[in-house]
């Protein structure tokens, strides 16, 4: 069933949210909105994010942005790499981005395809130590949770877009 979330538009008229935040995902280009946000992230603000917001972000995005989190902790991981990583993480920190957080159903929406476009960008330099610290991690949110099924679809989604 859709969302019955209403707001008022610029032209003062109401809107269902599903709608006009679907719009505003489609056209939503992760490198672009990734992009300075690199400012924004600090290792406290990331893990408040995903001590607050951890079930609503949802299990997949939250261990794949641990994985970034990780990746960037890496001394082996090269600066170009961090960069991409801290401006998606940064983008997840934010409150203010193109599909608001506490929007219901969609509010997360954008931040997943930001942190999803990183993890294709970085997967070289994510080994599997980094792994089996993010589904630690997962698990201490969620509970069970290996992170192998997780894995499992990146590596097939990956193997399609080659």
């Amino acid at each position: 069933m859709a969302c019955c979330f209403y707001y008022t538009n610029k032209k003062g008229k109401r809107q269902m949210a599903d709608n006009h935040y679907e719009e505003k995902l489609t056209r939503l280009d992760p490198d672009e909105a990734a992009q300075g946000k690199e400012k924004y992230f600090t290792n406290q603000k990331f893990l408040q994010k995903i001590a607050n917001y951890g079930k609503r972000i949802g299990t997949k995005t939250v261990y794949y942005a641990l994985l970034l989190y990780y990746a960037f902790q890496s001394p082996d991981t090269p600066r170009s790499a961090k960069l991409t990583i801290a401006g998606a993480l940064g983008y997840l920190i934010l409150p203010v981005d193109v599909i608001p957080d506490f929007i219901p159903v969609v509010g997360f929406a954008d931040d997943a395809a930001v942190i999803i476009s990183a993890i294709y960008k970085v997967i070289s330099h994510i080994d599997e130590s980094m792994k089996r610290k993010a589904a630690e991690r997962v698990r201490k949110i969620f509970g069970d949770f290996t992170g192998e099924e997780v894995d499992g679809e990146l590596v097939a989604e990956q193997e399609i877009n080659k």
